[in-house]
């Protein structure tokens, strides 16, 4: 049981930190020009950041639960459909997602997932 909560514990702070340095750091400057672009001012909130703490650890939570039922790879498939998959068609369909964003943001939501996936998988 203590293996598991610190599990799911260790892959929340992985996904959380894989969010930060992807939106922070790498794609920060083109959400804003971007945002900019459709008239929106983009602004990065404690509200904001406190909410993807709480996505991260649901969506560790979720790759947990997953996996008691399901091999690692229909978990990562599943888990990475929930996660990003119906994000991106959300955001899409707001009118607030660059399409460009894209070629990036999908190989890189693929390994995020994988590596919690596996983290949890290993009891680590």
């Amino acid at each position: 049981m203590k293996k598991n909560i610190l599990s799911v514990i260790t892959a929340g702070i992985w996904i959380t930190v894989s969010e930060f340095l992807r939106n922070e750091f790498l794609f920060k400057n083109f959400w804003i020009d971007h945002f900019k672009s459709i008239g929106i001012n983009f602004k990065t909130l404690p509200i904001n950041g406190i909410l993807w703490v709480i996505w991260s650890f649901l969506l560790a939570y979720m790759i947990f639960k997953m996996l008691q039922r399901f091999s690692i790879i229909e978990t990562i498939s599943l888990a990475w459909l929930f996660a990003f998959v119906m994000m991106w068609i959300v955001t899409y369909n707001l009118q607030v997602l660059p399409l460009k964003l894209l070629v990036v943001a999908l190989p890189l939501s693929i390994i995020e997932v994988s590596i919690a996936g596996f983290i949890i998988k290993k009891g680590w």
